[in-house]
């Protein structure tokens, strides 16, 4: 048999076979905990096999999508290794979603099968012919296995079948299902390729790809992973001690919480070797606090669902940098370019656009859209849009400023939130910021703050308008109890907007 270290040598090969390359030779090895529930490598493998071989028997062609809606549980990640066995491309939705948005992610991703926790399968009007199974209940899901022992029929993968689909709504709302191949995240494993001894704590979604760049190189390692259902500190570092953690991948506002937990320091973290960060912009100050007060590094991943280039910043190397997000990744190409695509020099400011070996196949279903989110190069080499804006610095490093569609342009003049919210958040009653751009009979467009904290808005314009420039000034600030985050953490401006009417 194939031995796991001769898998990853290979230049393409199957994450679901990997699986039973460690069940063959750590048998008793744990992979995954869950709760109560600890599976060994031997438990996965044979889960993996079941499964598959129940969604063969279920008619599952070679590259049809499955899809799975629920929290963190054991059932969710044996569903990545079975799914995957039986040849299928796993497409997981976020359970936050309105039942409307989860319906048109079901129709767009062709699934037959669909397995979900309870209170979604119950909020939903699932379509006929899709079987549905309660992912949540362990008695139910358990039933829906066939016999112990059952193995599915061998399938040969292509590396330009699906992996996965991961839909992204961003700030509009309309589903858009990010389809990975097969190669891109074989790519990704061996690029992330840990060792045996790694231990991930992951309190972040598994439909999330934040979530997968650490679950998926972690047991393809031989690693363990410690899902939690939700997070919360407390648990968070009971488990960090219990289990010796060395890696986790948490989103700023998780850090934030964290650093902020008056029982932090209580606790032995002592076995962290590495942490990781994404999906939404992490303040250098709280990089500086995470640096000083917990063992092991920190890095900064930068990129996006889609793929493309990415930047890393290795905080711990570079003290200096924290208010980037690193450079960019070895053999990913990242450029910056105007509003008419044309390239900009170093130091000025345009959108990122970025190249690299892990490059999504395009929106599932959506060929406008994948178009748009395109931008090629003099010699015709396809990039990824990301929608940001940023600027390098003379070393390399890339500081972010906004997203291209919240920058703000009053009266001809760009204004990026990012700027605004740094100055806002030195106010001392001022725990969140989010800035947001508005209609302007006179200016076009006009910035206003959302903030959480203080009682008194007026108080926190006029303290932040003494600080700003002219053309930055707020116009208004609204006080809320808390800002709108998706699942991992972003700030939802959409939302904001919509809540406060604006």
């Amino acid at each position: 048999m194939t031995t796991a270290a001769e898998l990853l040598a290979q230049d393409f090969g199957s994450f679901a076979e990997l699986i039973h390359a460690h069940a063959s030779e750590r048998p008793d090895a744990e992979a995954v905990i869950a709760g109560d529930v600890r599976l060994t490598y031997a438990d996965l493998d044979r889960l993996g096999d079941r499964i598959a071989a129940q969604l063969q028997a279920k008619g599952l062609e070679s590259g049809e999508s499955v899809a799975v809606c629920g929290l963190n549980g054991w059932a969710y990640a044996a569903l990545w290794v079975g799914i995957l066995r039986a040849g299928g491309c796993v497409a997981p939705f976020a359970q936050s979603s309105t039942p409307d948005a989860l319906r048109l992610m079901l129709d767009d991703s062709g699934a037959r099968i669909f397995f979900a926790d309870a209170d979604i399968r119950a909020a939903m009007d699932v379509p006929e012919g899709v079987e549905t199974v309660t992912l949540d209940d362990d008695d139910t899901f358990n039933a829906w296995l066939p016999a112990e022992g059952s193995k599915p029929e061998p399938v040969a993968l292509h590396p330009k079948q699906g992996f996965n689909i991961i839909y992204s709504s961003g700030t509009t709302g309309t589903p858009k299902g990010i389809v990975m191949l097969q190669e891109m995240r074989w790519r990704q494993v061996r690029a992330l390729f840990t060792s045996p001894d790694t231990v991930s704590i992951l309190s972040t979604p598994l439909y999330s790809n934040t979530t997968l760049v650490v679950f998926l190189p972690t047991l393809a390692s031989g690693g363990k992973v410690v899902l939690m259902k939700k997070f919360n500190t407390v648990e968070f570092l009971t488990l960090s001690e219990r289990e010796k953690v060395t890696a986790t991948m948490l989103v700023p506002v998780q850090y934030k919480r964290l650093m902020a937990e008056p029982r932090f320091d209580e606790f032995d973290l002592s076995a962290y070797q590495m942490k990781f960060c994404t999906s939404a912009p992490f303040a250098a100050e709280l990089k500086a606090e995470v640096l000083k007060r917990w063992p092991g590094g920190l890095v900064e991943f930068y990129g996006m669902t889609e793929g493309g280039g990415s930047c890393v910043l290795r905080a711990h190397e570079f003290p200096d940098k924290l208010h980037t997000v690193g450079q960019p990744m070895p053999d990913h190409d990242i450029r910056l370019i105007d509003e008419e695509g044309n390239e900009v020099p170093t130091g000025e400011i345009g959108e990122i656009v970025g190249r690299s070996g892990t490059m999504m196949k395009g929106y599932k279903n959506q060929p406008e859209k994948t178009r748009e989110g395109e931008w090629y190069d003099s010699e015709g080499n396809r990039f990824i849009r990301t929608g940001d804006v940023g600027r390098f610095d003379e070393d390399g490093f890339l500081t972010l400023m906004d997203r291209r569609k919240d920058m703000i342009i009053s009266g001809g003049f760009n204004i990026y939130p990012s700027d605004l919210e740094a100055v806002v958040k030195e106010h001392p009653d001022v725990d969140e910021v989010a800035v947001i751009g508005v209609a302007s009979e006179d200016w076009g467009e006009t910035p206003v703050g959302v903030v959480v904290g203080p009682r008194d808005a007026e108080v926190v314009r006029s303290w932040a308008n003494e600080r700003l420039g002219k053309t930055q000034r707020l116009s208004a600030v609204y006080i809320v109890d808390e800002l709108p985050r998706s699942a991992i953490g972003k700030v939802l401006k959409r939302e904001l907007r919509e809540k406060l009417a604006l």
